[in-house]
C-alpha cells in the first residue's frame, strides 16, 4: 500500500472511481438523492443509509440518483441484532416518559421490528452500486461471495482493531474507521460494548494503519479541509463526512436541525440511546439530556426503544420542535457549511490538499 498521504489518496481515488477521496456518509433518513448526487459529480462517492428503506424504496432511490448522476455509489445496510429482550414493565415506563414531553405513545409502539434484511440485501444487490457497506458487524461469508460475484466493492464500518481485524479476514475492501466523534448510530459489531468502544479518531487511525494491509476511511469529527489533512496523515486513505453536510440545500433536513448545527459546540453533542436503543451522537436537547438525570427509565434495545420513541420523533419535525427531534450531530458540527454540496467537497479537497506536504 502507498505510504504517503497523497499516494494513498491517489490510489483509493483511482481504485473506486473517484476525483476526491471524500464519502457522503451513508445516514438513514438524510442521503436524498439530491445530495447523493452533487457529492458524486463533485468528485466524490455517494451514499444511501437504507435501514429503513424497503426494498422497493432502495431501487427508487438508485434510480432517482442515477437520473443525476453516474458516479461512484455506496449502499449502506445494518448487519441485524438478536432478536430483544422485552421488558413490559420498563417500557410502560419509557411510555411515561416520552409521554412526558410529547404525544401519546401508542401500546403497540414497542413492537416494531426491523424491515427484512435478506430482502433488503437482495435489493442492494440487485441496485448494483460501486460499494456495499456495513455496520453494526459483517457480512456472512455467503453475502461477501455474492457482492464479489456482482463486481460490487465492500466497505465495513469498524470502531476498533479488532473489529477492523476480522472484516480484513473476511474480505472486506477497506474498513470506515469510526471515531466517538461521528454523529449518529455507533458501528461497535457488540451494541453492549459500544459505550466501552469510545475511541477518538486521532488515536483510532494510526492504530489501524498499524495493523491493516486494507485501505482505511476515516470517518468522525472530520467537517474541514484541515481535519481531512489530518485523518489522511495518520493513515487513511479517504475521509466519509456526514454532518458536515448536513448543512448543505440538498440534505433537506428540518431547518431547525438545520440551524442547530450552526456553531454548536462539540460539548452540545451526547452519546444517546435515547431514540434507537443503539447509542448514537446526537445534538444535547432536553430530551436527552433529561434521559441521564437520575430516576429516568434506561432506554429500551433496538428496535423497540425506536418504536416507543417514532411518535415524538415525528411531531418534531412536524412543530418544528428541537427537542423532540432526532437531530444528529457529530462533534465538528460547527465547521459544517451552509453551501452546495458540491462545492463543500471540492473546497475541502483544496484545502487539504495545499496543506499536505
Amino acid at each position: 500500500m502507498a505510504t504517503t498521504a497523497r499516494a494513498r489518496a491517489k490510489e483509493f481515488c483511482r481504485r473506486f472511481g473517484l476525483d476526491l477521496p471524500i464519502l457522503l456518509a451513508p445516514m438513514a433518513g438524510a442521503c436524498p438523492p439530491g445530495l447523493s448526487a452533487a457529492v458524486a459529480n463533485a468528485g466524490g462517492m455517494a451514499a444511501l443509509g437504507a435501514l429503513t428503506e424497503t426494498p422497493e424504496a432502495i431501487a427508487a432511490w438508485i434510480a432517482e440518483f442515477r437520473r443525476q448522476s453516474n458516479r461512484a455509489v455506496q449502499i449502506n445496510l445494518w448487519i441485524p441484532d438478536p432478536p430483544p429482550r422485552r421488558d413490559p414493565a420498563l417500557e410502560a415506563e419509557i411510555r411515561a416518559f416520552l409521554e412526558a414531553r410529547g404525544p401519546m405513545v401508542p401500546a403497540d409502539a414497542g413492537d416494531a421490528v426491523p424491515l427484512d434484511f435478506a430482502a433488503q440485501f437482495e435489493a442492494l444487490v440487485a441496485a448494483t452500486p460501486s460499494v456495499a457497506s456495513s455496520i453494526m458487524g459483517l457480512f456472512s461469508p455467503d453475502q461477501a461471495a455474492t457482492l464479489k460475484a456482482h463486481g460490487i466493492a465492500w466497505f465495513a464500518c469498524v470502531t476498533t482493531l479488532a473489529e477492523a481485524r476480522a472484516a480484513e479476514a473476511a474480505g472486506a475492501d477497506a474498513v470506515v474507521a469510526q471515531g466517538f466523534e461521528a454523529g449518529g448510530h455507533r458501528g461497535a459489531f457488540v451494541n453492549e460494548n459500544a459505550e466501552r468502544q469510545g475511541t477518538g479518531s486521532l488515536a483510532l487511525l494510526p492504530r489501524l494503519a498499524d495493523h491493516l494491509t486494507i485501505p482505511i476511511i476515516a470517518a468522525g469529527g472530520i467537517a474541514d479541509s484541515r481535519g481531512i489533512a489530518a485523518a489522511l496523515t495518520l493513515g487513511a486513505s479517504a475521509v466519509q463526512i456526514g454532518t458536515g453536510f448536513l448543512r448543505a440545500p440538498e440534505a433537506k433536513i428540518h431547518p431547525v436541525w438545520a440551524a442547530t448545527l450552526a456553531d454548536l459546540d462539540p460539548t452540545d453533542t451526547m452519546p444517546t440511546r435515547g431514540f434507537s436503543g443503539r447509542l448514537g451522537r446526537a445534538v444535547a436537547t432536553a430530551y436527552v439530556r433529561d434521559l441521564i438525570r437520575p430516576g429516568a427509565p434506561a432506554p429500551a434495545p433496538y428496535p423497540v426503544q425506536r418504536g416507543l420513541s417514532a411518535a415524538m420523533r415525528v411531531a418534531g419535525l412536524k412543530t418544528g420542535t428541537l427537542d423532540q427531534m432526532q437531530a444528529w450531530a457529530g462533534q465538528a458540527a460547527a465547521l459544517a457549511r451552509a453551501e452546495p454540496a458540491g462545492d463543500i467537497a471540492k473546497t475541502l479537497w483544496a484545502g487539504a490538499e495545499s496543506l499536505l506536504p
